[in-house]
């Protein structure tokens, strides 16, 4: 069984973000689901209401021997705007600001190098957070690769960007 890694972060709807990470080489498994809230057990309807602290996020598992967690950064900067405060794209709210949820002291230093790097390429101010990784609630089945269920996608687009 091969060795696997963990990445939580949190880019504007996790419909989106999640479709675009199920996409990427080496990316075993994403799955939405809310974090950094201080309500346990939240549903989407109390998530949605911006009144639990929660952000709607994706944990992403992966091979770190096909893709790094400074790829998987990379990548998260490339799909949503990480200048835009509490907001993605028409979602507006607490629930869709932009965060790297990390796990270990690696990835502190990781997702800050990571930031720091992608500021270059961005015109405005970053403002995602990067903050410890709380408990990862999974979202309702419903919202599992939601769009590979109900066709459509969402407001998120690769920006290839330091390539």
């Amino acid at each position: 069984m091969a060795q696997t890694e963990i990445a939580i972060v949190a880019g504007g709807c996790f419909w989106g973000v999640e479709d675009l990470y199920w996409k990427l080489p080496g990316v075993l498994k994403a799955e939405s689901g809310y974090i950094g809230g201080h309500h346990p057990n939240s549903t989407y309807r109390e998530v949605c209401s911006g009144l639990t602290g929660h952000a709607e996020a994706v944990r992403v598992q992966f091979d770190p021997e096909i893709v790094s967690y400074k790829e998987i950064l990379h990548y998260f900067w490339e799909i949503h705007d990480p200048t835009t405060l509490n907001r993605q794209g028409p979602d507006i709210g607490t629930q869709y600001r932009s965060a790297i949820f990390t796990t270990t002291d690696v990835q502190v230093q990781l997702a800050e190098e990571s930031r720091a790097w992608a500021q270059q390429y961005f015109n405005r101010p970053i403002v995602t957070e990067i903050v410890p990784a709380t408990e990862f609630i999974r979202a309702e089945e419903y919202h599992q690769e939601y769009f590979l269920k109900n066709g459509g996608h969402g407001c998120h687009i690769r920006r290839p960007i330091g390539r």
